[in-house]
């Protein structure tokens, strides 16, 4: 008999559920740490400054004695009148941005963990809002653990409050709450194929769409096959875990355009017939990293309320082997009509994410379409863990994402979507066949599929995740092993969600 973990609640949250601001000076807080700054001509930041004339000069001594530079991630412990002091090198004044400030604040909370300290202060570096939120997100991104199946006590310890120093920008409280949204992405990423199921996704989508004051509709199995929805339908067949199609519709932008996006919920990728081999197909849990950002972005909708029009849709299925499952060579019809020619079972995520588009398509009149997937390895070949591949039909729309991706420093390349690569993916028994030319452009080729299932009017931008969703290297803001909760940062900021 297989026994299937029950997932469990957990009296605390693994990341901070909030940041709080204070106007005590660092000698006044009960925080176990209090952290300022010194860039790298030796310049320090107003309340290191106060502190180092405290100290007779303590810091400025450390710095003559080439302890600390200054330099970006430099970090060192001090003990002045009884209490912790961290001295954070911030870089090059001149280049100091909301990346650098993430990454610093990050470091923060994920130091304070690795010396058990539960309470942790930091002096607000800047004054300028995108800052003070940029801040906030380091903070809670930084003291992100998944601990839900940990069961030794000692193996657990918490940050449990952080502390802005003397700021009141209610940026921070948007950093926080963004922050948390991300973590709330990268939990339903983390989560085993047992738990997070599609079951689970729609489960998730509920509680969002209770907490945002948002509409839900689920179609099941039964429902979106009547409907037309060849590809979910087809991929789906080989597995007895219901599969869902989830459509999440927050509408609080008065008359304006539905911004739409579509993210894979594939929620375990066996490759079907086109069976993956056994080393790291555990990480395929993982490829449903598309559909947790949308759920990401989405509970940062319904935390922050701003006024805008946003709908999402997740097709959710496994994809498995067994007597049912879909097969190389055979022909599904997608949601908009269109005959896909299968001949690779293990390029399903773009099968699923046809009916998505074409829906999305078809039952809205969107300002723009963007869909979010683990979708080949190819870009991992590419771009490595460092950066996602983009690729789309709109020049303005993709310009927006160039800017977001700079504030938000979630890296993106863009890939060309030339007709020599569209022409690879044209079937000659089919419209469309779900692969492209062998061993060429394999992510390309992903995308050139993709568009065949968006109408020609509509603005679309496809992200290939498959090597930003998890695995990138750990840092400050990045646990080892861990889903990342890639992209909800950089859509809210493209949305201007505030």
């Amino acid at each position: 008999m297989l026994l299937l973990y029950k997932e469990k609640k957990r009296n605390l949250m693994a990341h901070l559920p909030n940041v709080e601001l204070s106007n005590e000076t660092w000698n006044e807080t009960k925080a176990g740490i209090v952290a300022v700054g010194v860039f790298q001509d030796k310049s320090f930041t107003p309340m290191a400054g106060h502190i180092n004339d405290a100290a007779d000069g303590l810091f400025s001594k450390a710095i003559e004695m080439g302890d600390l530079k200054g330099k970006e991630g430099e970090s060192k412990l001090f003990y002045v009148d009884g209490k912790r002091v961290q001295l954070l090198g911030l870089g090059k004044k001149e280049e100091f941005d909301q990346e650098t400030i993430r990454m610093v604040a990050g470091h923060v909370s994920r130091s304070a963990i690795k010396k058990k300290i539960d309470n942790v202060a930091i002096e607000c570096l800047s004054s300028e809002d995108d800052m003070c939120q940029a801040l906030a997100e380091g903070l809670v991104l930084g003291s992100y653990q998944f601990l839900d199946y940990k069961t030794k006590e000692k193996n657990i310890f918490e940050l449990r409050s952080a502390t802005v120093l003397g700021c009141e920008k209610e940026a921070v409280t948007k950093g926080a709450m963004i922050g948390n949204a991300v973590c709330y992405a990268r939990d339903l990423g983390n989560h085993p194929g047992n738990v997070a199921t599609p079951s689970k996704l729609a489960a998730s989508a509920k509680e969002i769409a209770d907490e945002g004051g948002m509409d839900l509709t689920v179609f099941e199995r039964e429902e979106f096959t009547e409907m037309g929805m060849g590809g979910l339908a087809g991929v789906a067949q080989g597995t007895d875990e219901p599969p869902k199609f989830i459509i999440l519709e927050y509408m609080k932008g008065g008359d304006e355009k539905p911004k739409v996006l579509v993210g894979k919920g594939l929620t375990f990728d066996s490759g079907g017939i086109s069976i993956k081999g056994a080393n790291k197909m555990d990480e395929m849990k993982f490829d449903m990293c598309g559909s947790a950002l949308v759920l990401g972005v989405f509970k940062a909708l319904a935390l922050l309320q701003p006024e805008l029009n946003v709908v999402g849709i997740i097709p959710s299925t496994e994809n498995l082997n067994g007597a049912k499952a879909y097969k190389p060579g055979d022909i599904l019809k997608a949601y908009n009509g269109k005959t896909i020619e299968v001949l690779n079972t293990d390029a399903e995520g773009r099968v699923i994410l046809a009916d998505g588009l074409s829906y999305a398509s078809k039952h809205y009149d969107p300002e723009y379409i963007l869909d979010f997937a683990t979708l080949t390895g190819a870009v991992l070949v590419a771009l490595g863990h460092i950066a996602t591949g983009v690729m789309g039909t709109d020049k303005n729309l993709m310009n927006k994402i160039m800017e977001a991706s700079g504030s938000t420093g979630e890296k993106v390349w863009e890939f060309p979507l030339w007709p020599e690569f569209c022409k690879q993916v044209q079937s000659e028994i089919a419209d469309v066949k779900n692969t492209g030319a062998p061993m060429q452009a394999g992510s390309i080729a992903g995308g050139a599929f993709l568009k065949e299932f968006v109408n020609e009017d509509i603005p679309w931008v496809h992200f290939d995740i498959a090597g930003t969703a998890w695995g990138a290297k750990p840092s400050s803001l990045n646990p080892k092993g861990s889903a990342t909760g890639w992209g909800v940062r950089l859509v809210l900021d493209m949305m201007d969600a505030s």
